[in-house]
């Protein structure tokens, strides 16, 4: 790691992340209102991920092509990007704090207040920064993920099937998140989470730097793939992303229409206020069932060769199961009575008939 390499990073990090923030400034989006939060304020976010995702993509494609410049560059200087995204997350929670040091008349201890937020729903330029940061975080992983492939594809000329796989698994994912962003402005962490170290790290650090783990196997594994196992793991992506975008949409379609169609009927409820049509009358928490599926799909398409790449799952697992059972007490403090009746309809979390 050489001091030049630092400094090479941390340009092309700023550069990434101005981009984008200009462009969540100016490029064109619906605009849809959200939840109210906690104290009632309901805001207005422009909904333009997808339109910059496709355009960084068509603007690294077209560099590709062209040899304006190489996405290896991402793979070269990885560690060095790692280090400034530290970096740039803490020196974030930490001026957050610092902002919001006039808006609160009992602030939280230091700590505390870095690591957890002051604010709701900081904002600069008028972009609210906690949906902004989902966006340097997946498209920041896309763009990891294929300058695996293009180092790939410069070391051996072509690309081996494991690693279109990955490709193709990862960069639906990342797609089908934009597409669904009208969505995650109704998610706890948007609603009710405050925007802190922990959110702030997550998405410029976690997110991009250990969910594409699994590229650096496949990226030297070149060995021919079994044709059985291609297609065994292309079934586990295809159904957990059926469970996990499929629940997800169902639930956005009764929340905002009681009388919506899903699975070709009318939603079926208890009390109009919890859904049991659709995955969610089979599960309580498919969708966490079917995300994890994603994540071992992923990861499977490195063989065998090494533990590492399934540790993200195997985490991912643990940190999903716990969110359900957090989920389940969350609910029955809310619903009470209501949520009893919806366990007994639906008795099992995560494994129907199972668990």
């Amino acid at each position: 790691m050489s001091g030049q390499h630092l400094l090479e990073a941390a340009a092309i990090f700023i550069v990434f992340v101005a981009v984008l923030l200009v462009g969540s400034k100016w490029l064109p989006g619906r605009r849809m209102a959200g939840r109210p939060d906690p104290d009632g304020v309901t805001r207005t976010y422009q909904l333009n991920g997808l339109a910059l995702f496709l355009t960084v993509m068509l603007l690294v494609m077209l560099g590709e092509v062209f040899n304006l410049f190489s996405l290896s560059i991402l793979h070269s200087h990885f560690a060095e990007l790692f280090i400034v995204a530290n970096v740039f997350s803490c020196a974030m929670s930490v001026g957050l704090y610092v902002l919001a040091s006039n808006t609160q008349t009992e602030p939280p201890g230091l700590l505390r207040g870095v690591f957890f937020g002051r604010q709701l729903n900081p904002s600069w330029l008028g972009v609210d920064l906690k949906l902004f940061s989902y966006r340097p975080s997946l498209i920041g992983l896309a763009l990891f993920n294929v300058s695996f492939a293009v180092v790939q594809y410069d070391m051996n000329g072509g690309l081996s099937l494991q690693m279109i796989l990955y490709q193709v698994f990862t960069l639906v994912y990342v797609l089908n998140y934009f597409q669904f962003e009208y969505g995650m402005i109704y998610t706890w962490d948007i609603v009710a989470e405050r925007f802190g170290w922990m959110l702030a790290w997550g998405d410029y650090v976690l997110v991009p730097f250990f969910y594409c783990i699994g590229g650096w196997w496949v990226l030297h594994e070149t060995d021919s793939f079994h044709g059985v196992a291609a297609a065994a793991i292309c079934v586990l992506f295809v159904v957990g992303f059926a469970m996990f975008r499929g629940a997800n949409e169902q639930k956005h379609r009764f929340k905002q229409d009681a009388d919506a169609s899903i699975w070709g009927r009318p939603a079926e409820s208890l009390d109009g206020r919890l859904l049991v049509s659709g995955f969610w009358g089979v599960g309580r928490h498919l969708n966490y069932t079917g995300e994890i599926c994603v994540y071992f799909a992923w990861a499977l398409t490195t063989g065998f060769a090494s533990w590492i790449p399934f540790a993200l799952p195997v985490w991912l697992t643990a940190l999903l199961w716990h969110r359900s059972r957090r989920d389940d007490r969350r609910c029955r403090l809310k619903y009470g009575e209501l949520w009893q009746r919806y366990t007994q309809r639906v008795p099992h979390a995560l494994i129907p008939r199972v668990y």
